[in-house]
């Protein structure tokens, strides 16, 4: 759990509708892909690269951090989600346009790379652990999207208070109070 909790992540949004509502809503129609990665994974994988000898993959090295098998299409996510969450129904808007933004990786350098850190915590104990998080908060808002949780609304209140430029920039005003 993190203090700046975002809830406009994929595996976030799901977990806390399924625990304000007891309802996931899939805005599209679910087939586009997600890779995920646990945050405390992706530091295992930055520590690697700090500290990897350079003969492993070169001075400078570009390579994608996480593993194969957690590609997971949104559908399958929301499932997963709802099969944690006992009494979580999961709707799918058929209806809706293709959502073009999908990303399904290839790991397989990374795991040729750094074998010792691949990633180790799986879909379902993130699940857990965000779901007691948010219950220990007392987290209960089902209309969270509107919320300061999502990034966009944050970033608009920040423009709206004149502490960030319309380019996302920090206003210089604002960065010189500090």
């Amino acid at each position: 759990m993190s203090d700046r909790l975002r809830l406009d992540l994929v595996v976030n949004d799901f977990v806390a509708s399924a625990v304000a509502a007891k309802k996931i809503t899939i805005l599209s129609d679910g087939t586009p892909w997600r890779p995920l990665i646990h945050v405390r994974d992706m530091a295992r994988a930055i520590e690697w690269a700090i500290t990897r000898a350079p003969g492993l993959g070169g001075q400078k090295l570009s390579v994608n951090v996480g593993a194969t098998d957690c590609n997971y299409q949104v559908k399958d996510i929301a499932a997963a989600v709802a099969e944690a969450i006992p009494g979580t129904t999961v709707s799918v808007n058929k209806a809706a346009p293709p959502d073009t933004r999908s990303y399904q990786v290839d790991f397989s350098r990374y795991h040729a790379l750094a074998p010792n850190h691949r990633a180790r915590i799986t879909l379902s104990q993130s699940t857990a652990s965000l779901c007691e998080g948010l219950k220990s908060m007392g987290f209960a808002d089902a209309e969270f999207r509107s919320s300061p949780f999502m990034r966009l609304k944050m970033l608009e209140a920040h423009i709206a208070a004149g502490r960030l430029a319309h380019d996302l920039r920090w206003a210089n005003a604002f960065l010189t109070r500090e």
